[in-house]
């Protein structure tokens, strides 16, 4: 409170301050006589009429970003409770799976047969529960992020298959929230869109360094060459077959905003049991 009211009363100080130096210019004006005194009284209140407006500016852009960080919170901080949900809802289902299991020996005759049926059952509760993949998104430090990509996970087509990995819990970064959103959310949207039924698998990396955030993901793409690669930042610049991800504004806009942060974005080819991957990294 005692913050706010400082502030009001300085804000009403540089109106009061404008109004006194229309004056002395009105006053100038009609005397036309010139009093070096009035003249120095005159360029004080200027300083301090520019000061305040930079100060409100300041302000006003700041006011701005943290409203735009709370609707990014409200808006995917959603998706992650709903994770959250359907693990609670699982709860009683894994209770009757431990039950299963503790069980099995009651049904078989032998120590072989009964490591066996175990091993079978576990591996099929694992196969058909797709929640177990993105856990670790649940315990990253950034739940905006967190809930950002787990929507963008969610709601890709049906074919494409996801992987997360999580090198960090504690994400750290000096990028506001809906910049890093925007920038996690281009190469996310590209790497989505390149997918098809034949190339449908998407590498995700999460990584914290010298308080930096570590972002890395790859999707696979064929027919590119090395010397394409720098092209892909390039203003307008975008692939005919969509085979990179490319969509015209989207890297370029990307790079820029990392380049504010004094961030690095880079792009390579890597290979990943024989195929090869478009790799994004971000570092920012």
């Amino acid at each position: 409170m005692v913050n706010w009211v400082r502030k009001f009363l300085y804000r009403i100080f540089c109106v009061i301050a404008m109004l006194v130096s229309v004056y002395l210019i009105v006053d100038f004006l009609i005397s036309g006589t010139f009093d070096y005194r009035i003249f120095i009284m005159f360029l004080l209140l200027s300083v301090v009429e520019i000061w305040g407006i930079i100060d409100w500016r300041r302000n006003y852009i700041l006011m701005q970003q943290k409203e735009s960080e709370l609707k990014l919170y409200q808006h995917y901080i959603q998706p992650l409770e709903e994770l959250v949900k359907e693990i609670r809802a699982r709860q009683h289902e894994f209770d009757n799976h431990v039950n299963a299991i503790l069980n099995m020996h009651l049904t078989v005759d032998t120590y072989e047969e009964l490591t066996a049926r175990q091993s079978a059952y576990i591996t099929e509760i694992v196969k058909d529960d797709d929640t177990r993949s993105f856990l670790p998104l649940l315990r990253i430090s950034d739940k905006v992020l967190a809930g950002f990509l787990y929507s963008k996970i969610v709601r890709s087509p049906s074919y494409v298959k996801t992987e997360v990995t999580v090198k960090s819990l504690e994400i750290i970064s000096g990028i506001s929230e809906h910049h890093l959103i925007e920038i996690v959310g281009t190469l996310v949207d590209n790497a989505y869109e390149a997918c098809t039924k034949e190339m449908n698998h998407i590498f995700m990396e999460l990584d914290s360094l010298n308080d930096q955030l570590v972002f890395q993901i790859k999707n696979q793409a064929e027919n590119i060459k090395m010397e394409e690669l720098h092209l892909f930042f390039e203003k307008g610049y975008s692939t005919k077959d969509g085979n990179a991800g490319i969509r015209g504004l989207g890297l370029y806009n990307a790079k820029m905003l990392i380049g504010r942060y004094h961030g690095e974005i880079c792009v390579s080819i890597d290979k990943v049991e024989d195929k090869n991957y478009i790799c994004m990294k971000v570092i920012v």
